[in-house]
């Protein structure tokens, strides 16, 4: 199961987006009338109301499930893990409506609220996005629905505005840095695609903090558009890359053979991962230099002492 979350200030827009659809399904609504479209959307603005300081009272979020899982949902089930998300999402004591979409491949539904609850109070957005992903992991994994790996299920053609930049970002990184061995190579190869890197640096130092990515005036943070294109994670992905690359120009060199009268002195043949780590180690190990002998000048070499007078 998959939770996209929007913010926004208009109830008529959602609303109507939600009822007016082709094959939509009303399977619940709680505190509006539900007769008609347009008196569901006096009813939410009537609430909206009892909070005016609060202008982007609209909640919205879309769940939605693989189409392998599309046998196991009938529409009630569908409306009790919906209920099961608001309450674990902290969306209660509000408005609400819940609508079943039937024009994809794949069963999903909307969820449309007022972040103006029954008492005035404001429903907080404030770490959404991030409870978002874990409720819908603990869901997906406690009824055993399908678990799609990761981004590559996605279907771009689907996507428009932000997501689509945010997706076309995603795939020009990951393929770029399985290959690229600095990150100097890793901007020229974005940059020939129209995508910037912008980095930022700790207060007073050159050690980099976080890094963005820029593209049709669209900027993310490596780190929300994909877990594994965080700072850390990516600069791993780059050394890796270089310590590839110099194991591969190791194993390219000759390898030097003894003569005859030497084999017998062969010293014990390591794995070949062992040879190469060694390799690796001793071209990073720093060159010691041998210690030299240093004379204390402030001992004096002692003279010979003789015995008898002098003549």
């Amino acid at each position: 199961m998959i939770g996209k979350v929007t913010i926004g200030s208009s109830f008529g827009g959602v609303i109507r987006y939600a009822m007016e659809k082709q094959e939509a399904s009303l399977l619940l609504a709680e505190g509006v009338r539900t007769d008609q479209v347009r008196s569901m959307i006096d009813d939410f603005n009537m609430q909206r109301k009892l909070n005016l300081d609060l202008t982007r009272a609209v909640g919205h979020i879309s769940l939605s499930w693989s189409k392998e899982d599309a046998a196991r949902l009938s529409p009630e089930i569908m409306k009790q893990r919906a209920l099961d998300y608001m309450e674990k999402m902290k969306i209660t004591g509000t408005q609400f409506i819940l609508v079943e979409h039937r024009d994809k491949n794949h069963p999903h539904l909307h969820i449309i609220y007022n972040r103006v609850n029954d008492e005035g109070k404001t429903i907080s957005d404030r770490f959404q996005t991030e409870r978002n992903h874990k409720v819908c992991k603990e869901i997906t994994l406690k009824y055993g629905y399908h678990l799609g790996n990761g981004k590559g299920q996605v279907n771009r053609q689907q996507l428009k505005g932000a997501d689509k930049i945010k997706y076309e970002l995603h795939d020009a990184i990951k393929a770029a840095s399985a290959e690229v061995k600095s990150w100097n190579e890793l901007r020229a190869r974005l940059e020939s695609q129209e995508i910037e890197i912008v980095f930022k640096y700790k207060v007073g130092t050159n050690e980099i903090q976080e890094f963005s990515f820029i593209k049709s005036g669209l900027q993310f943070k490596g780190s929300k558009i994909d877990r594994a294109l965080s700072f850390s994670k990516l600069d791993a992905v780059i050394r890796q890359n270089q310590k590839q690359s110099l194991l591969q120009q190791f194993q390219k060199q000759p390898v030097y053979q003894p003569a005859l009268s030497e084999e017998r002195f062969q010293p014990t043949t390591l794995p070949q991962g062992s040879q190469n780590d060694r390799m690796l180690d001793d071209l990073f190990k720093p060159t010691q230099l041998p210690e030299q002998t240093m004379t204390n000048p402030s001992k004096k070499k002692k003279r010979k002492q003789y015995l008898g007078h002098s003549l």
